[in-house]
């Protein structure tokens, strides 16, 4: 780059992009591609330090790719070649470094070269992380000094604990401004969380932070962007967009930084203790005048609890839809409250062209029920197919006949019915290569009310983490403006419609009581025991512990579905089959 002589030896503040970005996993040209691009659009705000995700180059997370050495080595030739075209801005991106052992690395890209690469330190290891199992840990903190401004450079989990390379580049080696590219996925509450730690960060290192977070749904997560900069005061200078791409542009005055560590013993000490443990590389900034930043509020407020959750599961489910290829989705519409909140989804998701709802009555589907669900699916504009169940189940019961002379009859009858469904759904899967969305929620998965290669048979399950009560909850967020979902529907008793006068609390307690055994059990760890003391009734815990530990080969067998949880079946919570241990 040329000199720095036009900004002027006072000249400390520095213009950041944060490039919250949608990067497919596994799609390294594509990738490479859209860093470029973005990196051009960086460049026309003026950016002198330009920000890209945890392991953006090949998305996030990659998982066993990364077992495979030509992944790492195919993701490196594309940093490579990316540097060669940097001249303008200095580059911040993620890629897995193979040099001896496997390392989750970020490269700075300056003057048209990687000028340093800097290893992750924390590998974390728990809930949806497996990062040990592909990566070395890194054992120094990395420090830009970009015409004057120190930047330490971090990757995600090494600034969620105190101390390692946020501590050494902030104390050690005198960073004003520690960045930060990150894979963080979402659950419910979860910006509010970072948002406080990083502040606390910021606050103890006293210096800025810039947190650049991906954006988009993989598999069963979900990534909700949300950057941030953050003061040394802990304040929030400027909060990203959440569940969409954003390219975040901050001018970042670290003088403010500078100045409070006069006041702090613990710079001034650090000069003569370094211990090793920061490498230093300087690189200039580009010779331009300074182009005036449209403002960026501070003060937009993060979405309510409702919007998140919601936000999430629409944008978990487009980009599974989209980013396997599938142009069009059918899923199975009852009437009931679940396939509403479904449908409502994914016509939000995908748009009401690329949904087609199927009713399928039997002789036990109460008139209203086909006339919510034809209601709803005109409302959103969704096609709605009928295909009648009764004399399918009537051949089902006729060719069982023989076997089952001399039973009465039970739940093999009824689950008959929602294979029936199954099938229809999964043949017109088939025949038109769309992709079947699975209705059922997780209080339902949780106890095995479900029917395997029935209600559970497809490719995607957009309520698998959302509990039934949270599933009114959203129901009655979405009609917040106008009556989306038909109130009916929200107001009337659940019910699987598989026998006369069927009712979900024929099996099942009430929802309310339910769901908050099930966030005690499933979602806290918390024992029966301590259940009890919650005042629940100690026969019913044991119930609706036993039938959660029995039904957990059907959760096996289940698609993949958005998490919002900490506690998300397949990803977080992972029991053996057979397992002879109980709570109690």
């Amino acid at each position: 780059m040329p000199s720095d002589a036009t900004h002027g030896a006072r000249d400390r503040t520095l213009r950041v992009a944060l490039c919250q970005c949608n990067l497919p996993v596994g799609d390294l040209d594509g990738n490479v591609n859209r860093i470029r691009v973005l990196i051009g659009r960086a460049v026309e705000q003026g950016a002198d330090l330009t920000l890209f995700p945890e392991l953006s180059v090949t998305g996030y997370p990659p998982e066993d790719l990364l077992l495979n050495p030509r992944f790492a080595d195919a993701a490196a030739a594309g940093v490579r070649e990316l540097a060669r075209t940097v001249t303008d801005t200095v580059v911040i991106v993620g890629l897995p470094a193979l040099r001896e052992d496997l390392h989750n690395a970020a490269a700075v890209l300056a003057d048209n070269a990687i000028v340093a690469t800097y290893r992750k330190h924390f590998l974390p290891n728990y809930a949806v992380f497996d990062e040990q199992r592909y990566f070395a840990s890194g054992d120094d903190a990395l420090v830009i000094d970009l015409a004057g401004v120190r930047v330490g450079v971090t990757i995600c989990e090494d600034l969620w604990y105190p101390g390692g390379p946020g501590q050494w580049a902030a104390i050690d080696g005198g960073a004003e401004l520690i960045v930060n590219l990150s894979g963080s996925p979402y659950h419910r509450g979860k910006g509010l969380e970072r948002e406080r730690m990083l502040a606390q960060r910021a606050a103890d290192y006293c210096c800025f932070i810039a947190f650049c977070n991906a954006v988009g749904g993989q598999d069963e997560l979900v990534f909700d962007g949300h950057s941030l900069v953050i003061d040394p005061t802990g304040e929030v200078v400027a909060r990203g967009a959440q569940f969409e791409e954003d390219l975040l542009v901050v001018d970042v005055d670290v003088v403010g930084a500078s100045r409070r560590r006069l006041h702090d013993p613990r710079w001034r000490q650090s000069l003569d203790a370094r211990h090793g443990r920061v490498r230093s590389v300087t690189v200039s900034r580009a010779s331009r005048p300074r182009l005036t930043l449209a403002p960026r509020s501070a003060s937009v407020s993060l979405l309510e609890p409702d919007a998140e959750v919601y936000r999430a599961l629409t944008l978990g489910t487009a980009d599974y839809f989209r980013k396997n290829g599938f142009q069009h989705a059918v899923l199975g519409l009852s009437g009931g409250i679940d396939s509403a909140l479904a449908l409502t989804v994914a016509a939000d998701a995908l748009g009401a062209d690329a949904v087609t709802a199927v009713s399928m009555p039997s002789r036990y589907t109460a008139d209203m029920n086909r006339e919510d669900a034809s209601t709803l699916a005109a409302t959103l504009g969704v096609e709605l197919m009928e295909l009648p169940i009764g004399d399918l189940a009537t051949a089902y019961d006729g060719a069982l006949a023989g076997p089952f002379a001399g039973t009465e009859p039970n739940v093999a009858e009824e689950n008959l019915q929602a294979r029936i469904r199954g099938n229809l759904l999964m043949a017109l899967s088939n025949k038109f290569g769309w992709l079947v969305l699975t209705t059922g929620n997780k209080s339902e998965m949780s106890v095995g009310y479900a029917t395997l290669y029935g209600d559970m048979a497809g490719g995607f399950a957009i309520l698998k983490d959302v509990l039934k009560t949270w599933v009114y909850r959203l129901a009655r967020w979405r009609n917040r403006d106008t009556e989306v979902i038909p109130i009916r529907i929200i107001d009337k008793p659940p019910t699987a419609e598989l026998r006369e006068h069927q009712l979900d609390t024929d099996s099942l307690p009430p929802y309310d009581t339910l769901d908050a055994i099930l966030e005690a059990y499933v979602e806290d760890d918390r024992s029966p025991e301590d259940i009890e003391q919650l005042g629940v009734d100690s026969a019913l815990v044991g119930r609706v512990v036993t039938m959660v530990d029995r039904a957990e080969y059907k959760r096996r067998q289940a698609p993949p579905g958005v998490r919002i949880s900490t506690r998300a079946f397949g990803r977080d919570r992972r029991l053996p089959i057979t397992n002879r241990y109980r709570s109690r």
